[in-house]
Parts: structure tokens; C-alpha cells; sequence
């Protein structure tokens, strides 16, 4: 019998478009995403799972105490994305005095 490899997804894979700024709905609610956490040891410790290798903290804004909180589900057809994530500004160059 041939062994059988099974490819994971990616890590991006698993986030989808959930980076800081997007809002995303599904049948749980819908939520704007304030940060991505991709540091496992981090992620494994707001999740209270030790297998974990990413979070996102995200506010439901359907409810109005709207308390932010950590979901480490993974991006699925049931998701769709309201608001894409805001746009991440390139550095500012520093040109030195002459």
C-alpha cells in the first residue's frame, strides 16, 4: 500500500481576507477584524489551544457591547467579505539632509 500525502492549506489559506480593517459576515454574526495575530505561541495562548498557529481578534458589530475576542476558525465558502482590509501604507522615506 502506497503511503498517502495529504497537503495542508496555507496559513493564508486558512485567514482568508481577515486582515486589520476588513469586515466579514457569516451565520455567527458579522465582524470587523482589528488584529491578526500570526505568532503561534501568541495565537495558542488567546485561543487556549496549543495546536494553534494563528488568531484574529475581531468585534461583532451586529451587537451593541461589541466586545472584541479571538476566533481561530479558518475561511470558508460560508464567509463573504463586506469591507475589504484597509490598505497598508509603504514606509516613508527619509531623504538625509545634505
Amino acid at each position: 500500500m502506497m503511503p498517502t500525502t495529504i497537503a495542508l492549506p496555507s496559513t493564508d489559506q486558512e485567514i482568508g481576507p481577515r486582515r486589520p480593517g476588513a469586515i466579514y459576515q457569516n451565520a455567527d454574526g458579522r465582524f470587523e477584524v482589528l488584529a491578526l495575530i500570526t505568532a503561534p505561541a501568541e495565537a495558542a495562548q488567546l485561543l487556549r489551544r496549543a495546536s494553534a498557529r494563528w488568531a484574529v481578534i475581531v468585534r461583532d458589530t451586529l451587537r451593541p457591547d461589541g466586545i472584541p475576542f479571538a476566533v481561530g476558525s479558518v475561511w470558508t465558502t460560508s464567509d463573504y467579505l463586506i469591507r475589504p482590509a484597509k490598505a497598508v501604507e509603504p514606509a516613508a522615506a527619509f531623504a538625509s539632509a545634505a
